[in-house]
């Protein structure tokens, strides 16, 4: 009996608020309802009517009519009430099948889905690992995500594309891709593939050689990666900062008494030693991609970070109109601080460090929140050090620190952790505790 009635609460479960079925349940009692009555009509035309038979009796019989009228309305409606609950449950399972993760429930599924439509519309600005990272923990919170990705990448497998096929670099973006797939597990692998170099193709990544094949079938880059997620069935969009060729340009401080050096490609920079003075792009001043200014300006919260700042953060902000849009976006805006520093590009730097060197680039004081990671107490590989908390950085920014290091690999993010703190602080932001200024 218990049984029975435990089976019994968790089907109630289906018409917890939110799921969008009820209303549809509703459709269907109101349509069983008019059949039922319509042929309710049609049999008691044929009771009055109809000459003194053998199955009269039966009819009245199978009818309850020794019962009231209230109880045979009950009974009746709670058979049929019954009878359509049980079909449309069956039905679902039936159509949803194909679909549905390997034992989980299907109302986890649904339930899951539904949340997630719901939730908030996120732009994550960046590159590299640290952007996908942190797209693989917020797919869990939200379908409604668009990151926007850096395309001044010259290295490796997406360089040698870059310069050969004379496509924007797709590195970075396959990593995104790949992140908010649905089937992470196996596209990962898969996406990630790298041939050897005497396969004869040159050490590629086969998400790259996928993507630039499309970039030639579909005669654009931009319908190369809307594709690519379309075949993923990625939870969100992924989007280039601009599609122009741009070039990224640093100012390096030389040695004593030695000029700066001026080093052109995003994979040379952090090979130089030196404090990095300034960065640009060649050409100056492209033109955004006018969707990811779009996703911006409509965005609930934008986060910038976590990822190389130099290299990964500030390109996508070095385009004019990405700035600009920030700038003027009302959404929530949170900067992801690294974890650790990155040998030849933040050498020595602080979380404040990170911050000032984002907001001199923009000109402007726009975070309404920094989130630090503050758990420094395990090892970091040779030449890497933590990114310090400055001991007066709550006075001048609203802050969170917590424990978001991965714990086998303490220089990356936890994205599981990360996300949670995120939609966490962003809920408690928009929500009844919205007056708190720091944490």
């Amino acid at each position: 009996m218990s049984t029975l009635r435990q089976r019994f609460v968790k089907d109630l479960r289906w018409l917890m608020p939110g799921l969008g079925v009820k209303r549809w349940l509703l459709v269907i009692l109101i349509g069983s309802m008019l059949i039922g009555l319509g042929f309710a009509v049609l049999v008691l035309d044929v009771y009055r009517t109809a000459p003194e038979t053998w199955w009269l009796p039966v009819l009245s019989y199978l009818s309850l009519r020794f019962l009231e009228r209230p109880l045979r309305a009950v009974i009746f409606g709670g058979i049929g009430i019954v009878f359509i609950l049980l079909g449309t449950y069956k039905l679902n399972r039936a159509l949803l099948k194909p679909y549905l993760t390997p034992g989980k429930p299907v109302l986890d599924t649904v339930s899951a889905y539904r949340k997630k439509e719901r939730g908030p519309r996120i732009v994550v600005i960046g590159g590299g690992t640290g952007l996908s990272a942190l797209l693989r923990g917020l797919k869990l919170h939200s379908t409604n995500l668009t990151a926007i990705v850096t395309v001044a990448d010259d290295g490796g497998s997406s360089g040698d594309l870059r310069r050969n096929m004379g496509v924007l670099p797709p590195g970075d973006i396959r990593n995104c891709l790949t992140a908010l797939s649905n089937d992470e597990a196996l596209l990962t692998q898969i996406f990630q593939y790298r041939f050897g170099e005497g396969a004869g193709l040159n050490g590629h990544n086969l998400g790259n050689l996928f993507i630039t094949a499309l970039a030639d079938i579909t005669g654009s880059f931009e319908k190369a990666v809307a594709e690519s997620g379309r075949v993923l069935a990625v939870q969100g969009s992924v989007l280039p900062a601009t599609l122009h060729d741009v070039k990224l340009v640093a100012d390096k401080a030389g040695k004593e008494n030695q000029p700066e050096i001026r080093i052109t490609g995003e994979s040379k920079i952090p090979l130089v030693q030196g404090r990095i003075n300034r960065v640009w792009l060649e050409p100056d001043n492209p033109l955004a991609f006018p969707p990811a200014v779009q996703a911006i300006l409509n965005a609930d919260l934008i986060i910038i970070g976590p990822g190389s700042l130099f290299t990964s953060i500030l390109p996508n902000l070095l385009v004019p109109d990405l700035a600009e849009a920030i700038k003027a976006s009302r959404a929530t805006k949170f900067y992801i601080c690294n974890v650790a520093t990155q040998t030849g590009e933040t050498d020595g730097f602080s979380t404040a460090d990170h911050i000032r060197t984002i907001e001199k680039h923009l000109n402007q004081h726009i975070f309404d929140l920094v989130i630090c990671n503050q758990k420094q107490d395990l090892n970091l590989p040779e030449g890497v050090d933590w990114v310090r908390i400055d001991e007066n950085l709550n006075e001048e920014y609203s802050t969170y620190a917590s424990d978001l290091i991965d714990p086998i690999s303490p220089w990356r993010h936890d994205s599981g952790r990360l996300a949670q703190v995120i939609m966490d602080l962003f809920y408690e932001r928009t929500g009844p505790l919205n007056n708190r200024e720091t944490v």
